[in-house]
């Protein structure tokens, strides 16, 4: 897969396809619109948004699990995905091929579960 430079969601309720910002769509906390995107060859893949990751001091990451076959691609798996830029400031995504910033990507995710999951168990024995 290559870098994305739209991003398309498909509204439920009609069967039209919307343009939308990138960075909108990723960070809208109230999105449940799967993401359409393209591969190199034009075929639509369709994914749903796991989660948005920064990482390191300026860097922001997605995890996507494709919801359309993708070969090499477990139905189980996701693909981390790099928030990058075009030419002309457009944010984009980029598959992050480089193993260890997945893998740490990945690791931050789990944290962040954990955190979550800690705080939930946390304030359900609060209220008890």
């Amino acid at each position: 897969m290559s870098a994305v430079k739209k991003n398309d969601v498909k509204k439920q309720e009609e069967e039209e396809i919307v343009k939308v910002d990138l960075l909108d769509v990723l960070l809208d906390e109230n999105n449940t619109a799967p993401i359409y995107m393209y591969d190199e060859s034009g075929k639509q893949l369709k994914f749903e948004q796991v989660a948005v990751i920064p990482y390191g001091e300026d860097d922001l990451y997605c995890i996507l699990k494709p919801l359309t076959k993708i070969d090499g691609i477990a139905d189980d798996e996701a693909v981390v995905f790099r928030v990058d830029e075009d030419d002309n400031g457009e944010a984009i995504l980029r598959v992050e091929d480089r193993e260890e910033i997945a893998i740490s990507v990945f690791d931050q995710y789990y944290n962040l579960i954990e955190e979550s999951e800690g705080e939930k168990a946390k304030n359900k024995k609060n209220k008890k």
